[in-house]
């Protein structure tokens, strides 16, 4: 992990925090010296990601939320305006998969589902916390996204679909925001040894693959004051920017 502090002091929000990329995105963020908000479904996933951050130093306030509650997403919002007065970091990592389908067998069910999970509730994050980024003397988003908004492969229309329109929200909102101190960016993982892979892609080796932890530091770069880009996309397999 990264052992410098350039995130002494602030409070960083994540998201999918109970495993995978945001796991190990929490815990590098307060390796730097964060106050951790934590956010997921998963209880048990919170408390033992509170366990590793005491562990290390740092402090984690753990929320058990489903982030298709709208009001419940506001009423965080208004928690963290009280405690805090505003917030330093969001890293809008939850999503879901989704079924590998051809389009034309996705059940609308299973289309309302990913959408309402990959992008409405990116919305309703960022329409409750916008005032508490303002607030802060460095505000930083960072939405997880990956390339398939861009490829498209054929079955993977509905998770492309979702990622392309959360790759368009973000840059509506960096556009909004270019004259304040907030800074908005999209992270691009690349292939992860995550339960989401393994779901997409069972037949793969995933020692193969990069961890979440090989990957955390990169993404917790955005969130870094020190980070004063805006409108980007950072791919990890090239390691390079680009405009969204």
């Amino acid at each position: 992990m990264n052992t410098n502090n350039d995130l002494e002091g602030k409070i960083i929000l994540v998201t999918g925090a109970s495993r995978g990329i945001g796991y190990a995105a929490a815990k590098e963020a307060a390796q730097r010296g964060a106050h951790i908000i934590a956010v997921s479904r998963t209880v048990g996933g919170l408390e033992e990601l509170d366990d590793d951050i005491k562990a290390i130093g740092s402090q984690t306030t753990i929320v058990p939320l489903d982030l298709n509650d709208g009001d419940g997403v506001d009423r965080m919002g208004k928690a963290i305006f009280d405690r805090w007065g505003k917030l330093d970091g969001l890293i809008i990592n939850a999503a879901m998969l989704g079924p590998i389908s051809p389009v034309s067998h996705i059940g609308p069910k299973d289309f309302s589902k990913v959408m309402e999970t990959n992008v409405t509730s990116a919305f309703r994050l960022i329409r409750s916390l916008d005032v508490l980024l303002k607030a802060s003397d460095a505000g930083r988003v960072a939405f997880v996204s990956s390339s398939s908004a861009e490829s498209a492969k054929p079955y993977w229309g509905l998770y492309a679909a979702s990622k392309a329109a959360l790759n368009a929200l973000a840059k509506s909102y960096a556009g909004e925001l270019a004259n304040t101190k907030v800074k908005v960016n999209v992270f691009y993982p690349g292939a992860v040894r995550t339960g989401m892979r393994a779901k997409a892609v069972p037949g793969e080796d995933p020692s193969t693959l990069m961890t979440p932890a090989d990957v955390a530091p990169k993404l917790v770069d955005l969130v870094s004051p020190d980070f004063t880009r805006s409108g980007q996309i950072f791919d990890i397999r090239t390691g390079e920017f680009k405009g969204i």
